[in-house]
């Protein structure tokens, strides 16, 4: 029997509703798995890392997880919607361009195709997920009684119990929109003047062996927003890479907004990375390298920012 044969074993479920997906969970245990695109769950099932389960819960059909709702404070993108569809919504790309960059490098067009938006954050690794937290997202997960909203970083916590996360039903994601200053309207007065002219920037890099189709090394979101003096008025760290949870470094981010950037800054921002980021070491590159690559990245990009 080859692998492909192995794979067509287990039974199929498709559940109409959360409640319906959830029930099924609950009945199979560890013998069921929910699925979205399934393209992560065969890679691992065909390289040997985990076992075929017996039981495949097919979110697909539930209502309302494969459309992107635009509201008046955010966006809602379903747990079903492919990758690609996202990176080539003109809204998120307009709006959230980190997220649409971070998708442009994951795995190659076909694959992107099949996966989801949701089973890249479920999979608590995905390449997408820096960026997400890099545009302070949130999740919305059925809990079996009740849909709950939770910050995407607070979801991310759920890994410290393996067992627990597997049980999390996540149907969407969701990003609020940040006032762009720059867009400000007509200033009034000198003060205005002077916060209208705060530059928002940002940046997404996945670090690999080539640029898309292969794991990643690191994995890095920056967003923030720079006054006409260098001075940081916001910002976000978040990094990833290989089998790490990812993670913002908000400790970090609370030590520096408020500072000019300069080379004293740029030296201590890349010190404190080296402290604070914990990547995993594996057969791609040590968790010494991806700590220096991490802190290359984010202080590059600091860099053009207060040069631009």
């Amino acid at each position: 029997m080859n692998v492909q044969e192995i794979i067509l074993t287990p039974l199929v479920w498709h559940p109409q509703s959360a409640a319906e997906a959830w029930l099924l969970k609950q009945s199979y245990g560890l013998e069921g798995v929910y699925i979205s695109g399934g393209t992560l769950l065969r890679t691992q099932w065909e390289s040997g890392i985990s076992a075929v389960p017996k039981h495949l819960i097919d979110l697909s059909a539930i209502r309302g997880l494969n459309e992107v709702k635009i509201g008046e404070s955010d966006v809602i993108i379903g747990g079903q919607v492919s990758l690609q569809a996202c990176r080539t919504n003109a809204f998120l790309r307009r709006n959230f361009p980190l997220f649409t960059d971070a998708l442009r490098v994951i795995a190659a067009p076909s694959i992107r195709h099949l996966a989801t938006v949701g089973g890249n954050v479920s999979s608590m690794i995905g390449d997408s997920i820096p960026a997400l937290l890099a545009y302070d997202a949130e999740v919305i997960w059925y809990n079996g009684l009740i849909e709950q909203q939770v910050p995407l970083s607070d979801y991310l916590l759920l890994t410290n119990d393996p067992n627990q996360g597997n049980e999390r039903l996540l149907l969407s994601i969701i990003l609020p929109f940040t006032k762009l200053m720059e867009e400000s309207s007509v200033c009034k007065d000198e003060e205005d003047s002077a916060i209208s002219k705060i530059k928002r920037f940002g940046a997404y890099h996945k670090v690999g062996r080539r640029e898309a189709f292969t794991p990643s090394i690191v994995t890095a979101a920056i967003n923030g927003a720079i006054s006409p003096t260098g001075v940081l008025t916001e910002l976000r760290i978040a990094l990833g890479g290989g089998q790490m949870v990812p993670q913002r470094l908000e400790p970090l981010e609370e030590e520096i907004v408020g500072t000019a950037v300069d080379n004293k800054l740029l030296q201590r921002v890349y010190d404190r990375i080296l402290q604070v980021y914990e990547p995993r070491e594996d057969l791609f590159a040590t968790a010494s390298y991806r700590k220096i690559t991490a802190a290359n990245v984010i202080t590059a990009e600091l860099w053009k920012a207060a040069r631009d």
